[in-house]
């Protein structure tokens, strides 16, 4: 059989081949038929890479077929695939021709004898490439002036006379027709015809998209099905979706974020009624399906200067019937060898979240802990206390917000204190990362403000806190990362020796300056004795790439600024510099990372080993 030419009818609503049992038949023979592949494109290497990556007979070359009726099947299937995918580059006057032992696939019957090993050729004429003469959308929607509701014209991503023909563009400018209307409120805004014809004269396409926007609509009520322990009207009450109002994808997609931010349900599914009522309204149904009420985890960190860390956590969900949380936490860490106990670090703590506190967009949190933890430069025993709002102010942008106290008693360089303060906080989040454990693009900053009171010395303070992070990925996938961090922290208040050391400020470690220990960078005064500043100036830069699809290199440098009053000399500036491997799994990259400092001090290590989850920033 000759080879098929393509017109442009075909790929939009008429099936290449009626008979579905032969493309079924390798599902049910499976005598292995080996096959060998000739391919060849008189187009060239762009449109080849694409059509390569199209067939099916290529992509399973390696893998024999299911007899010679699961090998033919494929082989129709590839014309449909490989006309697809011509289609997609806007080549519209191809033809494509696949033998199998010489002869036409479309021509051979699902039991003919085969050779094993058989020859497949695959020969493909792309033909010229078509350009849109006329293109046409039937009631298109109205422009808006909400930039919230604004979606680009389809002209703007290739829809427009001149534009090469591809047929993923009259699709996706399908899918901006419709969203224009959505986002204007018209939900079940539909396509009611598509013509596109391919003028083989002239090498051009008309296409002409036909949209019927339908009624403007208004969320109606929601019935929530599959519940156990959940109140299902505090599960409604969650979408933040009322009754009458107007109808807007974004509120959706919101609505199933505070779902998901529950994290009581194991899915939990949004779906319209199939039409708008009489009266405007847009029902819908949201079935759930809950999580086990209690889960635990474990979790360990390593690093040859802080020693061994083990954790762990127990988490009861849905308490009272509106996904309250409560998280107990505990850990020891410090365990290096030879064991000594009483280097160890301890800590205990527990979490409640109530989420939906008068509003699905906020949380309240109060959480208790108390904790032994001996650092380079002091030792802390403590309990505290903090209840506070946290406030999901849109995808990107979160506050927070409370009051605070701590007991605390500190050994350090000025002696045993003891402090009793309390305060309160208020702190910004942006966060517009692609991923949190490992991101490629985006921004992250936070920012943090907390004036408090110590009521054993008598004195205020203001302690004030703020990070950037920024990604940049290369290539495509993003294999290559170069990401960036800077901190910066101030604290105004009494001199250092009436200030508590956890309110002061050090740099080193894991997720600081890496190559120096946990907290050790700090205030000199000249003799060696090392305490907190009130000025903290940090900055990392690190380069990312991957090997290959699960193993990762990264390459990067740290720095680090404590000081007392004004910022100290170059001279005093910590640098950490080194590499890390990165294993990528489903849960984020497993890290570890080998660091050495660069103006070690006498009391630093020759170099530091860190291992965790997820990237150091």
């Amino acid at each position: 059989m000759p080879g098929h030419p393509v017109h442009a009818f075909e790929l939009f609503g008429i099936k290449f081949f009626e008979d579905q049992s032969e493309i079924d038949a390798e599902a049910v023979i499976v005598d292995p038929q080996p096959y060998f592949v000739a391919f060849s494109v008189t187009e060239g290497s762009t449109v080849e890479a694409t059509l390569r990556n199209a067939s099916a007979l290529l992509a399973d070359e390696n893998e024999p077929a299911s007899g010679a009726a699961g090998l033919i099947a494929k082989a129709r299937g590839d014309y449909r695939r490989l006309l697809a995918a011509l289609y997609g580059e806007g080549y519209y006057g191809g033809s494509v021709s696949i033998r199998i032992g010489g002869v036409e696939a479309a021509n051979l019957a699902p039991d003919t004898n085969l050779p094993d090993p058989v020859d497949v050729t695959i020969a493909i004429t792309a033909g010229p490439i078509f350009r849109f003469a006329n293109v046409t959308i039937v009631n298109q929607a109205p422009p808006t002036n909400d930039p919230d509701d604004q979606v680009d014209l389809p002209v703007m991503r290739g829809f427009g006379a001149g534009e090469v023909a591809r047929s993923s563009v009259v699709l996706r400018a399908e899918e901006l027709a419709l969203e224009a209307w959505r986002e204007l409120g018209y939900a079940k805004a539909e396509i009611v015809s598509r013509d596109v014809v391919a003028d083989h004269a002239t090498n051009s396409v008309d296409a002409t998209i036909t949209v019927n926007p339908g009624r403007q609509a208004f969320f109606g009520p929601i019935a929530v099905s599959g519940t156990r322990d959940m109140n299902p009207d505090f599960v409604a009450q969650q979408t933040g979706l009322a009754v009458g109002q107007e109808y807007d994808p974004d509120d959706v997609r919101r609505a199933q974020k505070r779902l998901d931010r529950l994290e009581v349900f194991r899915s939990a599914r949004l779906e319209a009624a199939q039409s708008i009522g009489a009266d405007g309204l847009l029902p819908y149904d949201l079935i759930v399906e809950e999580l086990p009420g209690r889960r635990f985890g474990l979790g360990a960190t390593y690093s040859t200067i802080d020693g061994l860390g083990l954790e762990g956590y127990h988490l009861w969900r849905n308490l009272f019937g509106q996904a309250e949380r409560l998280r107990l936490d505990a850990r020891i860490a410090s365990i290096a060898w030879p064991i000594d106990t009483a280097q160890f670090d301890y800590f205990v703590g527990g979490t409640f979240t109530k989420p939906g506190f008068y509003h699905p967009d906020v949380d309240l949190v109060a959480a208790v802990s108390a904790e032994r933890t001996i650092y380079p430069t002091y030792t802390e025993t403590s309990a505290s206390g903090r209840l506070g709002l946290t406030w999901f102010f849109s995808d990107e942008l979160t506050f927070n917000g409370g009051a605070n106290f701590k007991r605390a008693q500190f050994e350090d360089n000025f002696g045993t204190r003891d402090f009793a303060t309390a305060g309160v906080y208020a702190g910004v989040i942006f966060d517009s990362r692609d991923s949190s454990v490992d991101p490629t693009e985006g921004w992250y900053a936070a920012g943090n403000v907390e004036p408090y009171y110590d009521f054993i010395y008598g004195n205020t303070g203001l302690r004030v806190e703020a990070e950037a992070r920024t990604y940049f990925g290369f290539g495509e996938d993003d294999p290559f990362v170069v990401a960036g961090r800077i901190k910066g922290g101030a604290l105004i208040g009494p001199d250092l020796s009436e200030i508590p050391p956890d309110k002061l400020f050090f740099a080193g470690g894991g997720g600081s300056v890496r190559g120096y220990g946990f907290k050790s960078i700090g205030v000199d005064d000249g003799t060696g004795i090392v305490t907190g500043g009130r000025y903290l100036l940090e900055a990392s830069l690190e380069a990312r790439a991957k090997v290959t699809e699960d193993i990762g290199v990264v390459g990067f440098v740290d720095g680090g600024y404590v000081a007392a009053d004004v910022f100290p000399g170059i001279e005093d500036l910590r640098l950490g510099a080194g590499v890390g491997l990165r294993y990528y799994t489903g849960l984020g990259p497993l890290r570890l990372d080998v660091a050495v400092p660069l103006n070690k001090r006498a009391s630093d290590s020759d170099y530091a080993i860190y291992a965790g989850i997820g990237q150091a920033f």
